[in-house]
């Protein structure tokens, strides 16, 4: 091995761990052909860092059929000394996963859930039941699922495996990057030797170290405090309810904080708040952490300690996401505290709304300007969610003064009033982002559209993941109630010259008057679209409404020309988009297949 490569360093000060660990895959290094050529290869897309993010777009592109490399510097999945890592997935992450091909072995290996429990001392002050609320209780997906993250990594590996298109590279770290006019070029070390390889477009998720801020020159704007943290995967011989359980004062931690979740394995992840500025080496010493655990299980119950590490954490967000040919996902771009569980899930779509888009523009379906439009809505997205878990992180360490009186007010209320206790904070939970700054939709669009259920058109039950799976990465245009003859010849015409799939949606008292149409007698399908009555909605390969309507005209025209990153001053239609490496195949308007059904 070259002097000049070291191995895969702890990551964020996980190297103060106990207990016996996780068992992670190992993946093989083979040489990149590059070493032996001494040429740089071409690609057209590059992914940097096979973690939750990389592997999500990875698989999500070569869903799509396009090709990429992937490159990592380790040999496995999860981060050196921590391997256990985030372990709640939101029920819009469970979504995306289900339209790559993995849902069912999450769902297998982890544990549901949807109720939250919060606790100060003995009294319990907030309560919730997501499955009640209508963010949640629609689609398909559970409202979460615990499992711990290298197991969701490693099916995406396993995925990628079955999906072909994208070439993995286990440790190949990038050592150096430029870009210009013409490409980006990388600079790889490997343990057989350094390479280059080119680039159209690099994508950056290498998480909250990512040396492309610098290589770029982006601002990241940070926040750091003094809160501590300690985590501990247990195995025990109790088996407390299956649900979110939270002190902000629990008693057996010196009236700090205190999470309590079950994840696969019979594994339970207890968080510890520590007191501030902590020795991160004394509070995870094995000793001390079965003290902490006897305090709150009692001293006869008998443990397996599976890891233990303490954690910082702070807040950060770039100022861009895309700089030149480069992307920006996952904690690459923001980092944020882990309450709410606004962290890994935000990485998740991420990917799952560049990947549609650089899809579509490597296929010649949409105008590289729609590249763009990913800054304006996952910057968004990752501000609304660094603003909401600092607002969590002052609530369960309050500074003193106003936050200090703020929060124990709001305790003392919620003991005894019912007003009060939704103002408890221990975690704003993770719902799919609006967008409202986004040039790609509609001021009528940039809602997320639930994976709800509706009947096929001969009578078997579908979902909105299979409509979007049967558009095939194209645009889906959903009318909804009676189309007219003249609306049925402008829907034909759309589709035969623009990357778009319509279906008509039958109500209870409707009639099917196109052979593509679907029934949903409970609305729920027009529900989840945020529309009502005779309308359409124009849903993108994200699952995220573009723009709504009532008349199969011009405006739905303009919408679907918005969509594929067109201005409104370019007259080109969608269909003469072309890419000449992957070419433009023109769709067709065609009732759902047999399969899809």
């Amino acid at each position: 091995m070259p002097a000049d490569y070291a191995e895969t360093p702890f990551a964020s000060g996980y190297e103060f761990t106990e207990g016996s660990g996780y068992q992670l895959p190992e993946y093989p290094f083979e040489a990149p052909p590059e070493i032996a050529s001494g040429q740089a290869s071409h690609h057209h897309i590059v992914i940097v860092g096979a973690g939750l993010a990389g592997l999500t777009l990875a698989c999500a592109l070569a869903r799509y059929g396009v090709a990429a490399l992937l490159l990592d510097e380790d040999n496995t999945v999860g981060a050196k000394g921590a391997s256990s890592r985030g372990i709640c997935y939101t029920q819009k992450s469970l979504e995306i996963f289900e339209r790559l091909g993995i849902y069912e072995r999450i769902a297998a290996k982890g544990i549901q859930w949807s109720v939250g429990r919060t606790f100060a001392g003995s009294d319990e002050i907030y309560s919730f039941d997501l499955r009640q609320q209508s963010n949640y209780k629609l689609s398909s997906q559970p409202p979460f699922i615990n499992i711990q993250q290298f197991y969701v990594e490693g099916y995406l590996v396993e995925r990628l495996a079955e999906l072909g298109h994208v070439q993995v590279r286990w440790k190949n770290r990038v050592a150096a990057f430029r870009q210009d006019g013409e490409c980006a070029t990388l600079t790889v070390a490997t343990p057989a030797g350094d390479y280059q390889v080119r680039a159209d477009y690099v994508v950056d998720a290498t998480g909250a170290h990512s040396p492309f801020r610098g290589w770029v020159g982006a601002s990241v704007t940070a926040k750091k405090g003094d809160d501590r943290w300690c985590i501990a995967d247990v195995r025990f011989s109790k088996r407390p309810p299956v649900e979110r359980h939270t002190w902000i004062e629990a008693p057996f931690n010196d009236n700090r904080a205190v999470w309590q979740h079950l994840m696969a394995d019979n594994v339970w992840r207890i968080d510890y708040q520590m007191a501030p500025d902590s020795d991160p080496v004394a509070v995870s010493k094995e000793s001390v952490v079965r003290e902490r655990l006897a305090r709150q299980f009692g001293a006869d119950c008998e443990l397996d300690i599976v890891w233990v590490g303490p954690y910082a954490y702070r807040s950060e967000c770039i100022d861009r996401m895309r700089h030149g040919r480069v992307f920006f996902m996952g904690d690459a771009a923001k980092v944020v505290s882990p309450f709410g569980a606004r962290g890994g899930n935000t990485g998740v779509s991420d990917a799952d709304n560049l990947a549609w888009k650089l899809a579509a523009v490597m296929k010649g379906r949409a105008d590289p300007a729609l590249l763009d439009s990913y800054d304006e809505e996952r910057h968004e997205a990752a501000l609304q969610n660094v603003r909401v878990t600092n607002r969590t992180s002052s609530f369960l360490r309050p500074q003193p003064g106003p936050q200090k009186l703020f929060r124990d007010a709001v305790i003392s209320l919620a003991r005894r009033h019912a007003f009060a206790r939704p103002l408890v904070n221990t975690g704003r939970m993770a719902i799919a982002n609006p967008y409202t700054r986004s040039s790609a939709c509609d001021k009528t669009g940039g809602q997320p559209v639930q994976n709800v259920s509706f009947g096929w058109a001969d009578g078997s039950p579908g979902s909105v993941n299979e409509l979007l799976e049967w558009a095939e990465g194209r645009l889906l245009l959903l009318v909804f109630g009676d189309a007219s003859p003249q609306a049925l010849q402008r829907l034909t015409a759309i589709t035969e010259t623009m990357p778009v799939r319509a279906v008509q949606v039958v109500g209870t008292e409707g009639m099917p008057m196109a052979l593509e149409h679907v029934f949903d007698p409970k609305g729920h399908l027009q529900g989840a679209c945020h529309v009502f009555g005779h309308a359409w909605a124009l849903v993108r390969p994200d699952s995220y409404v573009a723009a709504t309507g009532e008349s199969i005209d011009a405006t739905l025209v303009h919408s679907i020309a918005r969509a594929l990153g067109l201005k409104d001053d370019d007259d080109r239609p969608p269909a003469q988009l072309h890419s000449p490496q992957l070419g433009a195949e023109p769709p067709s308007f065609e009732a759902p297949s047999e399969e899809a059904a």
